[in-house]
């Protein structure tokens, strides 16, 4: 039903920076309107929230871990959301995914951050941060 294509991965140093791309496209679905999310899973570990926006692009939400390093936006007209990544860290390295909520799943600004507020997945990019 939604199509992702996620860019922009790959390996970088300690203290490096990469921004992340995630395209997507449905026929019944109306990407534009729709809250959209970063996750990550590192190896061994369960997959956490990164960070995420609101449909609007005005509401950016950041895990602890990320904020003030990381920076979500969107791109409406094009269906496109980009993480940029700065001050990166080996504990960043994982797979990131970009996930899409629906507008009509209610209370997001509370729910941003769990997995079941989400419909769609992309299928996950490799981040690594060498020492």
């Amino acid at each position: 039903q939604v199509q992702f294509t996620e860019s922009g991965a790959g390996l970088v140093q300690t203290g490096g920076s990469l921004r992340l791309s995630c395209a997507a496209s449905g026929r019944a679905v109306s990407v534009s309107t729709y809250n959209m999310g970063w996750f990550r899973q590192a190896p061994g570990k369960e997959r956490e929230f990164v960070a995420a926006i609101s449909w609007s692009g005005d509401s950016p939400y950041y895990s602890d871990s990320v904020k003030g390093r990381f920076s979500i936006s969107r791109d409406r007209g094009v269906n496109t959301a980009y993480l940029q990544m700065n001050s990166m860290k080996p504990d960043d390295t994982a797979i990131y995914y970009c996930a899409l909520a629906s507008p009509i799943n209610a209370d997001y600004s509370a729910r941003y951050n769990l997995e079941d507020e989400y419909d769609y997945w992309g299928q996950g990019t490799q981040v690594t941060v060498s020492t």
